[in-house]
């Protein structure tokens, strides 16, 4: 129980910090969801250096782990936000947009874990 609560309040604490974030910088253009795209990529930085703490060893506990990775990075990033606005853009034929916002998210994504996992290896 203790656990699906860290998970619980890590979430919450995400969750806000996403909707303080994305809130005023996805009004800035109506063609690209800047502040969606910005939680995203710092979550998926964020998600790759705490897995990579946790796979060295003693710096992170399982539980912190969990309310880190599982909770705030789950709450702070969001899939559900990413897809509707994918779906907003093709319905209003922004075929060009719709493609930046898609690739760049991904790529960019995925590069930021990996940029997150070398930045925990510094220091070993």
């Amino acid at each position: 129980m203790k656990q699906a609560f860290l998970v619980f309040l890590g979430g919450g604490f995400g969750s806000v910090l996403r909707f303080l974030i994305s809130k005023p910088l996805n009004v800035l253009s109506p063609n690209f969801f800047y502040g969606t795209f910005l939680v995203n990529i710092v979550g998926c930085l964020l998600i790759g250096f705490i897995l990579g703490l946790s796979a060295r060893g003693n710096i992170l506990s399982y539980n912190t782990t969990l309310f880190l990775a599982t909770g705030f990075c789950g709450g702070f990033t969001t899939f559900s936000a990413f897809a509707f606005e994918k779906n907003f853009l093709l319905k209003n034929s922004e075929l060009l947009h719709f493609s930046i916002y898609m690739i760049s998210s991904i790529v960019i994504g995925v590069l930021a874990v990996v940029f997150g996992l070398w930045l925990s290896k510094l220091g070993e």
